[in-house]
């Protein structure tokens, strides 16, 4: 006769070994046969790409292309796509314009298309949705505007509009100054020396975005800054790895310890940010915690109407993604642009000559600001040369016909903006030349009518446009 003690053994030993067959059958689903299916589906429509290889898809084949492409002798060349991308550079050769590959066992459509890509970022069916980030890169943009989808991006869009309408922006431009004047400062006191023209601009955005979204000091955001800093590394260095999912959730690598650790600092500081700015509203009795960006925020986490309250985890989200997007992509536009200037004097001095004829010896104005055609004709360049953004992604909300194809639901797709800003076949055999003169008759203009070659920042009602403000910052210089 079974004791009961047995009867427990033999329970838990079944139970066990169901759960133990229940973690393979997974492993087997996600790590081959799903793969496999959706690769033999896909080639039945003429897509192919590299062989899925198991566990790791096309990470190892990516890394190495990477690591080979940077190990590289470089020359002084705008021609960027070989280098940043070589994978694409050599996948599209081989597959054609349309291609799929692997990360990990996540399915990539890439798409060389330029009237898909348009159909795509405009999604006015609602069937393209924003990928939903994982691991180090939720750590540093959490659920804000750049992720969120449906109702709950349109709360947090209104407040963007709200705080970045034009009235807004002008309101902006003493502080912009203020910044840039300082910066200018600290180079002159350099006497000769040179200057590392990124870390200076680095903190010339950050204290531009601290002043004008958070109404405080450098000093102040400068914590979240170097945290977000070191985000951004552990993304950078652990983009193609590759690890087992059960032992990914059983254990945690030292990054990623490193990257909780870091995420939860930066949470606390801008909470203590938040604090600060209501403890001042109710000790001054104002009516408002206050217009900028940090304001607006507050005021619809405590707005009474639901249908526009956010949560505390939204502002949270929200400071950290224009903490963040706010200061890399600014902060990548604004070398660039320096170094296209000085490699050609010649725009550097119809650049200077435009900004005398319209200011003088003045700060600058927003009726002015408008009017730089050139200045706006060298940013565009800059962009389509040297984009924030090299690619552009969005994942099917359900099985979807793009084109000629039928795409499955949960399938990513990729559109490489940066192949398409220095395509000849869109550009003409100049385009990796630096002439901003291709932009005097506007983008369609420029790009032969394909408004779709040009998205330094996306397309379709998603799109963020900085150029206002970056053309202050650029005329102070």
């Amino acid at each position: 006769m079974t004791s009961s003690g047995d009867l427990v053994i033999m329970l838990s030993s079944f139970l066990s070994l169901f759960l133990l067959l229940l973690a393979l059958i997974n492993i087997f689903l996600t790590q081959w046969w799903t793969p496999t299916r959706l690769q033999k589906l896909m080639g039945r429509q003429g897509i192919k790409g590299p062989c899925y290889r198991l566990l790791q898809g096309n990470n190892k084949q990516i890394s190495d292309m990477k690591n080979e492409a940077i190990s590289r002798p470089k020359s002084l060349s705008h021609d960027l796509f070989p280098l940043v991308q070589p994978h694409y550079n050599s996948w599209v050769k081989t597959y054609g314009k349309i291609f799929l590959q692997w990360y990990g066992t996540e399915p990539q459509l890439v798409i060389f298309e330029h009237e898909l890509c348009k159909e795509i970022l405009n999604n006015k069916d609602g069937v393209y949705l924003q990928v939903q980030h994982k691991g180090f890169v939720r750590q540093i943009l959490g659920n804000g505007l750049g992720t969120a989808e449906g109702e709950h991006w349109a709360k947090l869009r209104k407040v963007a509009n709200h705080a970045f309408h034009g009235e807004s922006l002008k309101n902006m431009i003493p502080d912009m100054v203020a910044s840039a004047e300082t910066m200018l400062q600290r180079w002159k006191n350099h006497e000769r020396k040179e200057v590392e023209v990124y870390q200076e601009f680095r903190l010339f955005t950050s204290e531009v975005i601290s002043r004008t979204a958070f109404g405080s000091s450098y000093l102040e955001g400068k914590n979240i800054f170097d945290m977000l800093s070191k985000l951004g590394s552990l993304v950078f260095k652990n983009s193609y790895k590759t690890r087992l999912p059960v032992i990914s959730k059983l254990f945690k690598t030292s990054d990623e310890i490193e990257g909780d650790k870091v995420e939860k600092e930066i949470r606390n500081s801008i909470l203590e940010i938040i604090k600060k700015r209501e403890k001042k509203a109710v000790m001054e009795k104002e009516d408002s915690f206050g217009s900028d960006f940090l304001g607006l925020l507050l005021k619809a986490h405590h707005d009474a109407d639901d249908n526009s309250k956010i949560s505390l985890d939204d502002i949270i989200d929200q400071c950290r993604t224009i903490y963040f997007a706010g200061q890399e992509t600014t902060n990548s536009l604004l070398p660039w642009t320096v170094f296209l200037l000085a490699l050609h004097p010649d725009w550097q001095e119809e650049a200077r000559k435009e900004v005398l004829q319209l200011f003088g010896k003045q700060n600058p104005n927003s009726d002015g600001i408008a009017k730089l055609k050139t200045m706006s004709l060298i940013i565009n360049e800059t962009l389509r040369l040297y984009p924030p953004v090299v690619q552009l992604a969005r994942k099917t909300g359900r099985e979807v016909r793009l084109g000629k194809m039928i795409v499955p639901a949960n399938v990513e797709l990729v559109i490489p903006n940066l192949a398409f800003h220095h395509d000849p076949q869109i550009w003409g055999q100049d385009a990796q030349l630096f002439k901003p003169e291709r932009f005097s008759r506007g983008v369609a203009k420029a790009t032969k009518d394909n408004m779709a070659a040009f998205l330094p920042f996306g397309m379709g009602p998603r799109i963020f446009r900085p150029q206002h403000g970056l053309q202050v910052m650029l005329h102070s210089l």
